[in-house]
């Protein structure tokens, strides 16, 4: 049985069809999902997703895209959504240099803001990091003093740097891309972090994995990355499975079995 440690099925391309997509992910082996907000309604909406069925959980963060949107109001409304059952983590919360969408001050307050807020409510963190490792690593080192822990979420960095985000006591999680023809950085990570380090997610509906790349993506597909990190540390399905579910049951405090 598997987990798709970070999800959207609150985006557009899914939410309308939420119970079919989460019926495919149970026949594929999919056990748990955690939809990831990433607005303040966003999060809101993945956790009336996740009221709907046993195997979705929520977690729920503005994300770094929408950083400046967390004023006063924004952060009381994501605290009194932390109090509901359903939500296991703050998140996708971090900082993202590629696109910019937001002044890259304004995302690190945003993001220390979020971090204490997880601190505040006793949950882990899901960090989103692209072409701000060093940044995200600097403040996940201030964090971790203070017993925070999480997950580093759609992993890109480095081996040596994803080695450092474990030593401080993160997950490492890996999408779609460690399929992908290139991907020589996903796959030496999936391949040698430590076991018991290791997530696997899909981040749909973007980045389906090889063979349905190019296609929309969901829960059921992480099967897919589930079988190549297997085949990349020459384990079983079966063996890469255990491991991860009880690596997620163990950050985001969901039960091994849906019963």
């Amino acid at each position: 049985m598997l987990v798709d440690s970070h999800a959207h099925l609150n985006d557009p391309q899914l939410a309308g069809e939420l119970s079919e997509v989460v019926e495919r992910a149970r026949q594929a082996g999919v056990m748990h999902i955690i939809n990831v907000g990433d607005t303040v309604d966003g999060s809101r909406f993945a956790i009336d997703q996740a009221e709907q069925h046993s195997c979705v959980w929520a977690a729920v963060a503005v994300h770094p895209h929408e950083a400046a949107s967390l004023d006063d109001y924004a952060a009381e409304q994501l605290r009194e959504m932390s109090k509901n059952h359903k939500v296991v983590a703050i998140g996708e919360i971090g900082l993202d240099y590629y696109y910019e969408n937001c002044d890259r001050e304004v995302q690190k307050r945003a993001f220390e803001r979020q971090i204490e807020l997880a601190l505040e409510v006793g949950l882990p963190i899901i960090v989103h990091s692209r072409d701000a490792h060093a940044d995200v690593l600097s403040i996940l080192k201030e964090a971790a003093s203070r017993g925070v822990t999480g997950v580093l979420h759609c992993y890109s960095g480095s081996l040596e740097l994803a080695m450092e985000f474990i030593d401080l006591g993160f997950f490492i999680s890996i999408a779609g891309p460690v399929t992908f023809k290139n991907a020589k950085r996903p796959v030496e990570v999936a391949s040698r972090i430590p076991l018991d380090r290791l997530l696997i997610e899909t981040d749909c509906p973007y980045l389906a994995p090889v063979p349905v790349r190019g296609k929309r993506n969901e829960p059921a597909y992480v099967r897919y990355t589930a079988e190549k990190i297997a085949e990349l540390r020459g384990v079983t399905l079966e063996e890469l499975a255990e491991a991860t579910t009880k690596n997620a049951a163990r950050l985001f405090g969901i039960p091994i079995s849906t019963d």
